[in-house]
Order: C-alpha cells, then sequence, then structure tokens
C-alpha cells in the first residue's frame, strides 16, 4: 500500500507541475455528511483547499504540491498550491482567510502566536506539528572579503523575500552581529531565484537562506560558482538568537549536501505546518495523520521529508497545537 502511495504521489506531482497555484483562495471544505469534520471523528471534510508555499526553488514549493496531491489522492479535499514570500506572509493571508494551510519557520509562527516581532497582536493560528527543520544557509562571494557577519558592513546582502521567515532571520543575525539591516548593509529583498542570479553576476556579495536540504536553487549556486563562494559560520550569533526564540538551535549542513569540503556548522530552525484556529478537528486530525503516515512518499518528492518524525511533532512550544492534531498524534504513537 505505501508503495502505491509514493508512486502516485510522484505521478502526480510530475503531471500537475507540483499542483501549484498562482493564486490563494478562501477555504470551502465542509464536514461529510457521515460526520466527517466532527470533533472525535478523525475525517476531513470536502470542498476545496489552499496551501501556503515559499520561493519557487525552495523546499516549502515541492513539498507544497507534494502535500497538495496527498491530499487529493487520500480525501475528499480538492487541494492546490501556491509559490508565496513565505512564513510572514503566509500567516498574514492564512489569517485574512486567502489560504487555509501553510508552511512557516516555527520562530516566525511564535512571533504570530504571541503578537510580537512582524505581528502586532496574536494571531488565530495553531500548528498540525513540527515537520523537518530549516537550515540557516549564509553564502558569500569569496571576492567579497566576508568571513563573518560582521564583515557585511557596507556590502551588498541578499536578506529573503519580503516577508519571509529568511528576511525575520537574516535581520536577526545582523541585529546580533552590531549591524543595522536597513543602513549598515546594501539588503537586498530578493527570492531566491533573483538572489542566485546576483550572486553569479556579482551583484550581491552574499546571502542568507533558510531551507531544506538540499535547496535546489542552493545547489545550482554552488555548481555553478564552485570555489568563488562559500558559506560561512553564523553559529557564535547562536546565544543571540536564543535570547529572542529557544527554537533555535545548532546543527550542520553536510558537505555531500553542496559538495563542500566538509560539514558546514549553522543554525537551525524547525518547520510548522498552520491553520487557523477556526479548522474543524476532524479534519485537522485527518490531514495531521496524513502528513505523518506517509513520510516515505513526502520524502520522494523532496529528502528533506525523511526528517519529519512524529516523535517530536509536539515539540512547538509556545505555538499552540491545534486540538485535531494532538487527536491524530496521539492516535498514531
Amino acid at each position: 500500500m505505501r508503495t502505491r502511495v509514493v508512486t502516485r504521489l510522484m505521478v502526480g506531482v510530475l503531471a500537475t507541475g507540483l499542483a501549484v497555484s498562482a493564486c490563494g483562495g478562501r477555504q470551502t471544505t465542509e464536514p461529510s455528511d457521515e460526520g466527517g469534520g466532527d470533533a472525535g471523528a478523525c475525517e476531513a471534510g470536502s470542498g476545496r483547499m489552499t496551501i501556503a508555499t515559499g520561493n519557487s526553488t525552495g523546499v516549502y514549493y515541492v513539498l507544497g504540491g507534494g502535500l497538495a496531491q496527498l491530499i487529493g489522492d487520500e480525501t475528499d479535499i480538492t487541494a492546490t498550491a501556491a509559490e508565496t514570500g513565505a512564513s510572514v506572509q503566509n500567516i498574514q493571508q492564512l489569517v485574512a482567510g486567502d489560504y487555509d494551510l501553510a508552511f512557516s519557520l516555527a520562530d516566525t509562527a511564535a512571533d504570530a502566536t504571541e503578537g510580537t516581532g512582524s505581528f502586532d497582536e496574536p494571531q488565530p493560528v495553531q500548528a498540525l506539528g513540527r515537520i523537518y527543520p530549516n537550515y540557516t544557509q549564509v553564502v558569500v562571494r569569496t571576492d567579497s572579503g566576508i568571513t563573518s557577519v560582521e564583515d557585511m558592513a557596507g556590502k551588498t546582502i541578499s536578506t529573503g523575500s519580503p516577508n519571509s521567515g529568511t528576511e525575520v532571520i537574516a535581520n536577526r543575525l545582523l541585529e546580533a552581529a552590531g549591524l543595522d539591516p536597513a543602513s549598515d548593509v546594501q539588503a537586498q529583498r530578493l527570492d531566491l531565484t533573483k538572489t542566485v542570479d546576483g550572486m553569479k553576476d556579482g551583484s550581491i556579495d552574499g546571502l542568507v537562506w533558510s531551507g531544506g536540504l538540499p535547496t535546489a536553487a542552493m545547489t545550482d549556486l554552488f555548481t555553478s560558482l564552485g570555489d568563488d563562494i562559500a558559506f560561512i559560520d553564523v553559529t557564535p550569533l547562536l546565544p543571540a538568537l536564543q535570547e529572542i526564540n529557544p527554537v533555535y538551535t545548532e546543527g550542520e549542513i553536510p558537505a555531500e549536501t553542496y559538495g563542500t569540503d566538509a560539514a558546514v556548522p549553522t543554525i537551525v530552525v524547525p518547520n510548522v505546518l498552520l491553520v487557523r484556529d477556526d479548522l474543524d478537528e476532524g479534519t485537522a486530525c485527518a490531514l495531521t495523520k496524513l502528513v505523518y503516515s506517509n513520510v516515505e512518499a513526502l520524502t520522494e518528492v523532496h529528502a528533506a521529508a525523511a526528517d519529519i518524525d512524529i516523535s517530536l511533532a509536539t515539540e512547538i512550544d509556545p505555538i499552540p497545537l491545534h486540538p485535531g492534531a494532538q487527536q491524530a498524534i496521539d492516535e498514531l504513537q
């Protein structure tokens, strides 16, 4: 059965171009007549659902398309996924009703639930659970003279798409290094595709990217530029970031990920799947079960999904877990 799900998911993703739509749409899922969507039933309703992902060359985009296909195959919901600017935008538009399910970095989601950072007040969102981690990938041109975040002063740095989780952590890294993102660097708020193009033509000195491993655009960058670019170690700034949010931890990017000489120490942030807090418990339960029961299928879509671990699903404090998701996790463990 699991093999059939993997095969069907891969074929479906390829056939639909990752099932990605250009824009979101208000949720139209409804509890089924047989009780789906009701608390305790752990059954999805029916209708349409939209998923907010991220940049087209990032992991959110790829996995979002795979998840949309999986939802469509295994439930009565027709799901589509949309390219977005990622975390902050995803939460804003999730709350507005433009999307129904959203990928987000846990630090941004924590800001949203507490009404801090990019959010003026607590947002009505809850998580279906923790999924794979994002790795902070800070890369510079070797001719830039940058060997630390402090060295970015006066340089042209891509801090990620506006209202993205990458932009949040990029600004926090710069501030932790004693730099003002608005005045001490020439910040370029670019998506990853434009960022990579700028690194290639030399108009950008360095970039910050928060994403799963490997990220296709980063693979392209290292393949194209080789020794002309290098990672920098940002872990000396970890204590300062942990004072802002304890979700930040230390990890490493394996050497084989992008063909570097050695593993690169870095800062890791978990990802979460978010819904509005008014999503019915049955649908939330069914979607949560779908994700954690099909890790193998999602891993075939992107290798980053291999790090989805049900034993870590509830480690999302201070982000509230949706009651339907709690039910699903309890039943799966």
